[in-house]
């Protein structure tokens, strides 16, 4: 079973987040989860929801801020093993095309 979920951790500060958001995205090397971050947040895939509550946990507390805000949404599919980019290719497979704005790509 996979367990795939799209976290946001960042800090509520005015300036920028990025060295605090990176702190949050490196502790998740102590899990044996799989992670690919975005402008919107970090896709992390993990084989059991322990696992990954535990990597959403210590994202979390690396953050050193006053105040931290964490979104976490996970989807768990309890009936098949499906991976985040297997989500992905079904939409490209729909829509016929690399699911991005490519400007190399070409259209048919």
């Amino acid at each position: 079973m996979t367990v795939i979920a799209l976290l946001s951790v960042a800090p509520v500060i005015e300036d920028s987040m990025a060295s605090e958001v990176a702190n949050a995205v490196d502790a998740l090397e102590a899990h044996n989860v799989s992670y690919e971050t975005n402008p919107m947040g970090t896709v992390i895939e993990a084989e059991d929801i322990d696992t990954l509550l535990a990597a959403v946990a210590d994202a979390h507390k690396a953050v050193d801020a006053d105040r931290v805000s964490t979104v976490l949404k996970v989807d768990d599919k309890r009936t098949s093993d499906q991976r985040a980019a297997d989500k992905v290719d079904a939409v490209e497979d729909a829509l016929g095309r690399p699911a991005k704005d490519d400007p190399n790509y070409e259209s048919l």
